[in-house]
This record gives C-alpha cells, structure tokens and sequence, in this order.
C-alpha cells in the first residue's frame, strides 16, 4: 500500500495506491497519522482513491475514522469495485464518494465554439462535449451542472448534461444534442435568414430576462460576482483603472431577472428549429443591462478573432447585433433605444476586461492589447461614461 500526501491553501488530498487490507491496514493508519500531522491546518481533507485497487472492512475503519475528524471529507476517482463496496456499506451516505470519469479522445472531433472557460466539440451526431480549461476544478463543473437545472426548471430551453468525463487532464461535460447546430454556424450558412434568427435571438433574451429570481436560492447574485472578476484585476491593472471598472459596475441598478452572462450566438443551440442555452457556469440573477452587456462586448467589442471565438465574420456579427436589439426593444421609443445602446455600450465595456480574471498567465502581448483598449474605451471618455452611468437607474423593470 503506497500513500502520498499533497497540501494547496488547506487543502490536502491523500492518494492511495494499492489494497488497503488487513495485512497493509496498520502500516497505512500510522502513515497516514504522521502525513496529516506535517500537514498543517486543514480545511479539507480528499482521498484521491483511483489507483486504489481493493478496500477491506479494517480499510473502511479508516475511512470512517478520518471522516469523523475532517467533516466533509472527500473520495475520489474511486473504481467501480471500490465503488461497490463503499456503496454496498452505505458509505456513500456518509461522506461524498465520486466514481472515476471515463475518460474520451476526441481525436477527429469536429470544433464546434472556443471560449475563455473552454472548447466545445461534436462527438457524433447525437452529443457534444465542452471540454474545460486546465485548471477547472470539479466544484466549477458541478456549478455549471447545477445552474443549467436551475435554468431549465425555471423554464429556459436548456441543454442538460448527462455525463462528466476526463479528456486527458481537464473535465468535460457531454451534452445530447441531436444534430444541433450553434446560432453562429445557422446564420454565417444563411445571411439571408438574418432577421429570422435575429429575432429568435431577441425572443430568447426577453424570455430569459422576463424570469424571476427568488433571493436565498442557489443561483447567485450576478453583480457581485462581477465585482469580484474586477477586482482580481489588480494583477494586469492599476488600482485607478480598476476604480473606473468598478464605478461603472457599481452604477448597474439592483434587479431579479435570470441572466446566462455569456450568452453570445455561439452559446445557443439549433436544434430542430428550437433554440437551446449552453455554456451555464456564469448563470446569475440581477438587471438584464448586465447580461446584455456581456453580449454586447462578445458580439462587438471583442477583443480576439470573431470567426474563431464567436464562429462568425466580425462585420455579420455586428449586423445580427443591430437586428437583435431592434426586435428585443420593440414597441420602445427611438429615444428610449438610443438611450439604452448607450447604457449597454458603457457597461458592455467592462467585460472585455474582466474575463481577464480567469487566468493569470494571460501572454503578455493579450494583456498590452487590452490596455491599449481600455485607454480607448474607458479611461479617455471617462466624463462620457460617467454621464451615462447616471442613467442606468432610469431602466426600470417590469
């Protein structure tokens, strides 16, 4: 029986390799003792079980041991055998115990969508998988699962996912998509079709942005998980810029509307004549200019390749923008519209930033393209944006 012990920030994982029978069961209790007591403080402890061949009772011992002194305790990638003993004795009632993923190839698979969080690929006709960034952890999965429930029992036409795999070393989630298609590809084939999708498009966003949110629930707060995204920052930024950012996103009035927050064409899926959301983790509630925002600065102010990041020529991605505003503002006043461009196009600023935060190892040359935007679109017409954030409470929810 072979243990190693590995600490992060409190968190210290146990991997176990090997039986751990009556013959190893001693020798794997006194190791494990002297590994947790150089540990230092714990606020986690997860036995990362997928090289753990076979578990006696005298091993099982130990897990309850351990789980009784770190509540909350994790196992792993734990093999079907395993699995079946700890199932079998009703240990998976007492702590969380998570199956090894089957792992896939996707050798061959066509590229459906590339985004910030990760890479979407066809796998047949019938699935799709996004395949996470390295570094996603398994709590960001679970989070992106849940908020597409959420979505979908609130009424939004959501892709579910029905399986979470390993591709090498990052997660991804299978999805069953028969011969879906994203909103990019339908209208980049068929320009002609454009005031068609647009206005699909525009009815998906009101639908979504006519949904209620109840406070406590489990999906979040938006606005302050955009706070947070800005002020992580600080490592690409100067703290003045970063105060600019923050006054705009502080200016966005309080609201409880369901918002995707990536919700640009490449997110949405054709399927049968129906459109279907993806792409969930940042799923929120709060005001629809927020959400909007994030769509605006995808679909228009992007800073990257369109047709590779958004899956469409820059030029017919602002034409399905324009199109897609008109049909979601309908019926308003032509002052009502100008004003709320405006508001979206402030606020739309931001989020080419923010995304910033997902990484800190963005090259160097990304990051001096950024600032050299934020110069642009933020800093230079700092008097103008301050000017618009004063509106921002005029757009009043229904």
């Amino acid at each position: 029986m072979k243990i190693d012990v590995n600490s992060s920030e409190g968190i210290v994982t146990l991997t176990l390799q090997g039986r751990l029978d009556t013959a190893s069961v001693e020798q794997a209790t006194d190791d494990i003792r002297k590994m947790l007591a150089k540990a230092g403080t714990i606020t986690q402890l997860v036995c990362e079980a997928g090289r753990l061949e076979y578990i006696s009772s005298s091993g099982l011992r130990i897990l309850l041991g351990l789980a009784k002194k770190y509540p909350g305790l994790r196992v792993t990638e734990v093999q079907p055998e395993v699995y079946s003993v700890l199932e079998m004795t009703g240990f998976t009632k007492l702590m969380t115990v998570e199956r090894a993923l089957r792992r896939l190839s996707l050798e061959g698979c066509e590229v459906v969508g590339r985004g910030g969080v990760g890479t979407v690929y066809r796998l047949d006709d019938d699935t799709i998988i996004k395949v996470f960034r390295e570094g996603t952890t398994m709590d960001e999965v679970r989070t992106e699962i849940t908020m597409a429930k959420e979505a979908f029992l609130l009424g939004m036409p959501t892709a579910i996912s029905f399986d979470v795999v390993r591709v090498g070393c990052q997660y991804g989630l299978v999805y069953e998509l028969l011969r879906a298609e994203t909103l990019s590809t339908c209208i980049w084939r068929e320009p002609e079709r454009l005031d068609e999708f647009a206005r699909e498009y525009a009815q998906l966003l009101r639908q979504l942005h006519g949904i209620r949110v109840a406070e406590g629930g489990t999906i979040p707060r938006a606005i302050e998980r955009e706070r947070a995204s800005v002020r992580r920052l600080r490592r690409y930024f100067a703290q003045e810029d970063v105060d600019l950012m923050l006054e705009i996103i502080d200016a966005i009035p309080e609201g409880d509307r369901l918002l995707h927050l990536d919700l640009q064409t490449k997110n949405v899926m054709v399927q049968g004549g129906e459109l279907m959301l993806i792409d969930m983790g940042e799923v929120g509630y709060g005001h629809p200019l927020l959400d909007l925002a994030h769509v605006y600065s995808a679909m228009v102010l992007l800073v990257g390749d369109h047709e590779q990041i958004i899956g469409m020529p820059k030029t017919l991605c602002l034409r399905v923008w324009e199109r897609t505003m008109e049909f979601y503002f309908e019926g308003e006043s032509a002052e009502t519209i100008a004003r709320r461009r405006a508001q979206i196009e402030v606020a739309g600023c931001v989020r080419n930033f923010s995304w910033l935060s997902l990484s800190d190892s963005f090259p160097e040359e990304l990051v001096n393209e950024c600032k050299a935007h934020f110069a642009e679109r933020i800093r230079n017409r700092h008097d103008y944006i301050r000017e618009v954030c004063r509106t921002f409470g005029d757009w009043k929810l229904d």
